[in-house]
């Protein structure tokens, strides 16, 4: 494609952000069953479609393919693949460490004993979150659950604890600390004041 039919697309894409477009693959049946699924997700318009793509950012930053990546507030780790059988083994064939001042790619084996120690963390952690909030003592739940409904709730609780957050932060006026509902001075708000009237 010359340089000017490419300037002409960049700028349809500017103009046009809404034009649709027709994609058309060929793949080997086994491969299109799991690859259709991903690909329509991947394509869909809102919040999902968004999370989906901004999940694959890491595919495209990767030389390899990823086997894994673990990130914390400040770095990261990534295990590429794809898995190379070695005997009784499976050795991926290198890995990357992001860190603040630190970029150290990893051999075969390297990457294999950091894989180890994330799971090995991993799976403390998990199973001290199920012991500290005592998960094993509750019912089995269904993995796969009602969207709808969760979502609903998950996002009612979540704009609850918002608004609480935005009335706590509020500033505190203490020449109208006589105003507070509970009629005496202090140094804050009381919970009521902060919560704002109709937050029963």
């Amino acid at each position: 494609m010359s340089i000017f039919h490419r300037a002409l697309d960049r700028l349809a894409d500017f103009i046009w952000t809404g034009r649709k477009v027709d994609l058309r693959f060929t793949a080997e049946y086994r491969t299109a069953c799991y690859a259709v699924p991903i690909i329509k997700k991947l394509l869909a318009e809102g919040a999902d479609g968004d999370a989906y793509r901004v999940a694959l950012i890491p595919w495209h930053e990767a030389e390899r393919p990823p086997h894994a990546t673990y990130e914390g507030d400040t770095s990261r780790c990534r295990i590429d693949g794809p898995l190379q059988e070695a005997g009784t083994h499976w050795l991926p064939l290198g890995g990357l460490i992001l860190s603040p001042g630190v970029t150290a790619h990893l051999d075969p084996f390297e990457a294999r004993a950091l894989h180890e120690k994330m799971q090995q963390a991993i799976e403390a952690v998990i199973r001290t979150w199920v012991r500290d909030h005592d998960l094993a003592a509750g019912p089995s739940v269904p993995e796969h659950f009602d969207r709808r409904r969760a979502d609903r709730k998950a996002k009612a609780m979540i704009a609850a604890w918002a608004s609480e957050n935005v009335a706590a932060a509020l500033p505190f006026d203490p020449d109208n600390a006589d105003k507070c509902c509970s009629g005496e001075h202090a140094d804050a708000p009381c919970s009521a004041c902060r919560k704002g009237p109709g937050r029963d």
